[in-house]
């Protein structure tokens, strides 16, 4: 496939053939649906013939985090995928992971709950990605892709940011972009990075120790509470770098907006044909698109409450995103919102009626 041919293909066939171009050494998963294409893509693909990339079906869930952290140890780029009640087994090794400081991928295509709920579309996984579902004070990086063309792109950027500030980062897509078939331009072919090159890169690596020195030692463990307070402070600084730097967000017809519409992943691409509809009938609506949910864009919708008269936050669960919306604007204009439950999409003209009944 050349690198700017269009093609035609899901979105999680997208990650898998995204994850081989930009040289990732490995993905250690358990098939899930709706996100088990991304297993089977990459064993269709068969990179470890071409590119040296492993890949790995693991036994469960928790075998495959561990994997990942494993292979982040030694400074390679590993990802795992899966689908929400994949995901809860994962949260253990997941806070290790950020206790440890140790950059890797994990995508959550989510599916309704809780339990095993529905294997049908939800976003009700945005406190356990953007709250830390495992123990301690942490933070992922969480990318929101809303087409497949994103999904693609988000996996270099996900490791980009991962690598940069040594921290695990999450693709959050619901079911419908995972399995939605969209046209997509792939990344070009990234080699995979040489041992040197990972020495380089990754002094704090417990791999490419030379000279008899020696490896490092990467553990998320500390007994002494002065010192793990020192440890947790040095995250906390920078997760307020992140929260400073990384923030990305899309406007949509916002600069006449008498109303707004927060929402992401396939809820935004619903809000843009509510919002076509709204102003056919004479409301004034625009749609800011959180990209990064976490960090979360909080000034810009905190600036947003000032241009306003009403916020309405749509997400296909029962209320999440909306609490730091809420909290972002300070009670300075009504934040409503709007979602349906059980795998069940919101309809574009719901949602204007809504936004007639609510402001």
């Amino acid at each position: 496939m050349a690198d700017q041919e269009i093609t035609l293909m899901k979105g999680n066939e997208a990650i898998a053939h995204a994850a081989i171009r930009c040289g990732c050494d490995g993905y250690f998963g358990y098939p899930i649906t709706p996100q088990s294409e991304v297993l089977e893509t990459l064993a269709e693909q068969k990179p470890w013939e071409t590119t040296g990339m492993v890949v790995l079906q693991a036994e469960s869930e928790v075998s495959s985090i561990n994997m990942v952290y494993g292979g982040a140890c030694t400074g390679k780029k590993v990802m795992t995928s899966s689908s929400s009640p994949g995901v809860s087994l994962m949260q253990e090794g997941i806070s290790y992971m950020a206790g440890a400081e140790l950059p890797a991928l994990i995508v959550n295509v989510m599916r309704g709950g809780p339990g095993l709920g529905t294997i049908q579309p939800s976003q009700s996984d945005y406190f356990q990605a953007c709250k830390g579902g495992g123990h301690g004070d942490y933070h992922l990086i969480v990318l929101a892709p809303a087409s497949v063309q994103e999904m693609a792109d988000f996996v270099d950027l996900a490791f980009t940011l991962a690598f940069r500030y040594r921290n695990p980062a999450m693709i959050l897509a619901d079911g419908a972009i995972g399995q939605m078939m969209e046209k997509v331009v792939l990344p070009p072919f990234k080699p995979r990075r040489t041992e040197e090159e990972i020495i380089k890169e990754c002094p704090w690596a417990t791999t490419g120790r030379i000279g008899g020195r020696k490896p490092n030692i990467i553990t998320s463990l500390e007994l002494r509470s002065e010192e793990m307070e020192v440890i947790n402070l040095r995250i906390q600084a920078k997760y307020r770098e992140i929260e400073a730097k990384e923030v990305r967000y899309e406007e949509f017809m916002l600069d006449d907006a008498e109303y707004a519409i927060v929402a992401f992943g396939s809820a935004a691409r619903i809000a843009k044909k509510s919002i076509e509809i709204a102003r056919s009938q004479g409301i004034k609506v625009g749609l800011l698109r959180p990209i990064t949910l976490w960090p979360f864009p909080t000034e810009e919708v905190k600036a947003l409450a000032g241009r306003v008269k009403g916020i309405l936050s749509l997400e296909i669960n029962a209320g999440q995103m909306v609490e730091d919306i809420r909290l972002a604007v300070e009670g300075k204009v009504p934040v409503r919102h709007f979602g349906r439950l059980g795998g069940i999409i919101p309809d574009p003209d719901e949602v204007v009626e809504v936004l007639k009944s609510s402001f």
